[in-house]
């Protein structure tokens, strides 16, 4: 007997958000790699574009089923979905009441931070009364919920009753994120300085910019500043001078894609992560993973993710940290080496463990 994981990649029909689009690829794939024997894969989507998965394996088949799934999800009801093992890297999935043993059907959601319920007023108004709905919808119906820190796993309970459904499963940094070939020539065309402090977030206080920024005073370098939201550029500069930054040297740019935002972190000095949110540190990952030493602000995720890959240190150390982190080689092989724990491949065995264990 054949048995049919259905993965739903509504962030690769219709992407949101870069971070959330590049893990369900990269999950889709792995799921796909791994599979154990008598299993396959399939993907579906809301409807729109037809879906990407460039670098699938050839050797396991993936069947792109589109579905016409939008305004059934948002009332609840699964149309044209026939159950089985449903798996969503977000929280946007078709749930329905089931019983899990008598229809041999389950469905497992994913949360990736809890910015809508702890700093709703950041989002957009439908965003954050979306992500909110989901949850609620996902909190009667889901078999299990995957978030991935146990820092979030113990939020979460604060905000939702799921119990003994939620699982912690981590992310990891894109497949192959390296130092691109044409590195030199990305460093041109974004105006990189010869010395820099990387950092990322916009004017959001959960951002913890202003961190990064004052923190950034204690060395003689400028800052990089990645992902700000578009029209923010001058928001950041503000930061930078209410803390005491000279704002000349802020450098802000938006979002990148994973070529030009391996070049900015692979040659900073060191990067900043000033954010306390609960919420995978997509960021902190990427540096890790190319020997950029990281200096992140205390919190119970940076500390269950960074560990001893990096400096976590009260945000009035940060300076302090980050003078003491720059050019340290022992802390870049320390970030190599704790990058390593995370892999879209270990994330999808325990993908498949948990639909198993379900």
């Amino acid at each position: 007997m054949t048995v049919r994981l259905r993965v739903v990649l509504d962030q690769l029909a219709a992407p949101t958000d870069p971070d959330l689009s590049a893990a369900a690829r990269d999950l889709a794939r792995m799921l796909i790699e791994s599979a154990p024997s008598g299993c396959v894969v399939d993907a579906i989507a809301p409807a729109g574009e037809p879906l990407r998965l460039d670098g699938i394996s050839s050797e396991k088949r993936l069947a792109l089923a589109r579905r016409e799934l939008v305004a059934a999800w948002r009332m609840g009801v699964a149309a044209g979905a026939e159950g089985g093992l449903i798996h969503a890297p977000t929280l946007l999935a078709p749930l329905v009441r089931h019983d899990r043993a008598k229809d041999h059907a389950q469905t497992v959601v994913t949360l990736w931070d809890l910015r809508a319920w702890e700093a709703p007023g950041e989002l957009p108004r439908a965003a954050a009364a979306l992500e909110q709905a989901l949850l609620k919808r996902a909190q009667k119906h889901a078999d299990a919920i995957v978030v991935p820190t146990h820092a979030i796993a113990e939020r979460l309970a604060e905000h939702a009753a799921f119990g003994p459904r939620v699982r912690v499963v981590a992310g990891a940094p894109p497949e192959g994120f390296s130092i691109p070939s044409d590195v030199d020539a990305r460093r041109r065309d974004l105006a990189l300085p010869a010395r820099y402090i990387a950092a990322s977030g916009g004017a959001a206080a959960s951002d913890g910019l202003a961190r990064a920024l004052a923190a950034a005073r204690a060395v003689d370098a400028d800052v990089v500043v990645i992902d700000v939201p578009e029209g923010q550029d001058g928001a950041v500069r503000e930061i930078a001078d209410a803390v005491g930054a000279d704002p000349q040297r802020v450098r802000p740019h938006g979002s990148l894609d994973r070529g030009d935002r391996a070049a900015v972190l692979a040659h900073a000095a060191a990067f900043a992560a000033g954010s306390t949110r609960a919420a995978w540190p997509w960021r902190v990952v990427e540096a890790m993973a190319l020997g950029t030493p990281v200096v992140a602000a205390d919190c119970d995720g940076h500390r269950e993710v960074v560990l001893d890959g990096g400096a976590v240190v009260d945000g009035a150390e940060m300076g302090d940290a980050l003078a003491a982190a720059i050019d340290d080689e022992r802390m870049a092989l320390r970030a190599r080496d704790r990058s390593r724990a995370f892999s879209w491949h270990s994330a999808a065995e325990k993908v498949w463990q948990l639909h198993a264990e379900l």
